[in-house]
């Protein structure tokens, strides 16, 4: 049996209404069946997620399905599926999301003939009966660029705003490279590190067109929509973020969009704690305490003077109490 062009990622907990639509959009990807290696991980299902994957992994010519007893997190997952990786290229996609036909034949074509590490696409969002195309911010397509080139400007949205690693797929090189995994543990942000150390230590990477991803927003379940401890987490993937930047070379040129970014999301989720409980509030308003008491003073003042006055308004208490007068 030939070795698969791709090994698509799959972990999913709980997404039994939804992930029978994921893995029949991924039988519709390739005319040869055994281009596709499936990697699925239920990570700890109480549903019948598991059993789908299994049945499902049966139409495949190439399938794992790898099961955690109790939810280890789409990090750890992730990266359980990046252990089982064949062939030249690799994507992730989350259980209740789906893709249009032919999307991983485009990108696999684009991966191979734009001989780069890695390529990006645009995405689009579902809630309800409302589609919209959410457009990766990168100008040029088709087109093998610098990674690094696509970092900036500071306070305007680059690739590394967009850091959702089921947008694209990449090679193999990545992966040997040790640039592909995850935090383990991380329950939310986990793609911020992910995004960043791509960017700064890949080599080559394109935006390119293909059929879309469909991204579900809006679900009860959905850890965007939770304001529980996992939510606590963001400021620990923006820790890693400031470190994987402060240990590259270039760090002074980075740095200011690391630190407008942790700010930005920080006013975000202050905005967010005021639905928490009050004990989870206070333990996330000291983890942002925490966070920003590190970013440097001068480009802490540089970075708020760009952001804008209800968000400034927002981060005033916190940053005094982090030392940033």
């Amino acid at each position: 049996m030939p070795e698969p062009v791709v090994t698509v990622i799959l972990p999913a907990k709980d997404a039994g209404a939804f992930i029978g639509t994921t893995l029949e959009t991924l039988t519709r990807q390739f005319d040869d069946p055994s281009a596709v290696k499936l990697v699925a991980i239920d990570d700890g299902s109480t549903d019948a997620t598991g059993e789908i994957m299994r049945q499902y992994a049966e139409r495949f010519d190439h399938a794992e399905v790898l099961r955690n007893a109790e939810p280890r997190g789409l990090a750890t997952a992730r990266n359980q599926g990046l252990a089982h990786v064949e062939g030249d290229a690799f994507c992730f996609v989350d259980g209740d999301d789906w893709m249009q036909p032919g999307r991983l034949t485009v990108l696999a074509a684009a991966l191979r003939e734009l001989d780069c590490d890695f390529v990006r696409t645009d995405h689009v969002t579902v809630k309800r009966a409302e589609r919209r195309l959410v457009r990766a911010p990168f100008t040029r397509r088709g087109v093998v660029a610098d990674p690094r080139a696509a970092i900036l400007p500071v306070d305007d949205k680059s690739m590394v705003d967009y850091p959702f690693a089921w947008a694209g797929m990449l090679h193999r090189r990545v992966l040997d490279r040790g640039l592909a995994g995850f935090s383990d543990g991380l329950f939310t942000a986990e793609d911020r590190p992910w995004i960043w150390r791509l960017h700064l230590h890949a080599s080559s990477f394109a935006v390119v067109d293909a059929p879309h991803l469909l991204y579900r927003r809006g679900l009860s379940d959905s850890l965007s929509r939770t304001l529980d401890r996992r939510q606590l987490h963001f400021t620990r993937a923006l820790g890693e973020v400031l470190d994987i930047v402060e240990a590259h070379a270039e760090s002074e040129r980075y740095l200011p969009k690391a630190v407008f970014t942790a700010l930005a999301l920080s006013s975000h989720h202050l905005v967010r704690a005021r639905r928490m409980h009050p004990a989870v509030r206070r333990e996330l308003r000291a983890g942002i305490r925490g966070l920003l008491a590190r970013l440097p003073d001068d480009q802490t003042r540089t970075a708020i003077a760009r952001l804008g006055g209800p968000r400034r308004r927002v981060l005033a208490r916190v940053l005094r109490q982090a030392g940033h007068a």
